[in-house]
């Protein structure tokens, strides 16, 4: 299973569908929230995505859950979950929908973590990067009992790959 992730767009459409040209090839797209576009925009067509801070269309969910491939897969923003404070939030949630894998936006700042077996991502953001200077996204592959996370520019080169292994 492959999934592209974004987040935090804020109204750059051209950059949502440069990222998703580059990588045609995926189970899934997801908008982990403030693209600041209208929900039914043609790039965000097929993407499952929810409403962010910035984002006024209130046809965009809160979160999404959904499966793909026997996983249960969790997207928030983070605005309401309070990620820029913590991810305790983050993780009781993760935990009450039965997420094998929480991506989610917000604090525009890149990374990955396995906690409780569950994969925690923040794509971070392709218009207003924290805590590095690249505009970034990520490519989520699962196989094996194995995730592989890659951090790439918005110009699509790799920033870094990092796999996590399920505890048994």
């Amino acid at each position: 299973m492959k999934l592209l992730v974004m987040s935090d767009t804020h109204g750059d459409a051209e950059v949502i569908k440069r990222v998703r040209d580059q990588h045609k090839n995926v189970d899934a797209i997801i908008h982990c929230g403030d693209s600041e576009l209208p929900f039914d925009h043609p790039y965000l067509e097929n993407v499952k995505k929810v409403r962010g801070n910035c984002d006024h269309d209130t046809r965009f969910p809160e979160e999404e859950v959904f499966e793909i491939g026997g996983l249960t897969i969790f997207v928030a923003h983070g605005h309401l979950l309070n990620v820029k404070s913590t991810t305790m939030n983050l993780l009781y949630r993760s935990k009450e929908v039965g997420a094998d894998v929480a991506f989610f936006g917000h604090s525009h700042l890149l990374g990955a973590e396995l906690v409780d077996n569950v994969l925690f991502v923040n794509p971070g953001s392709l218009l207003k990067p924290r805590g590095i200077a690249d505009k970034s996204y990520v490519v989520v592959d699962f196989e094996s009992g194995k995730w592989t996370v890659t951090g790439y520019t918005d110009k699509g080169n790799e920033l870094f790959t990092k796999v996590f292994e399920l505890e048994e």
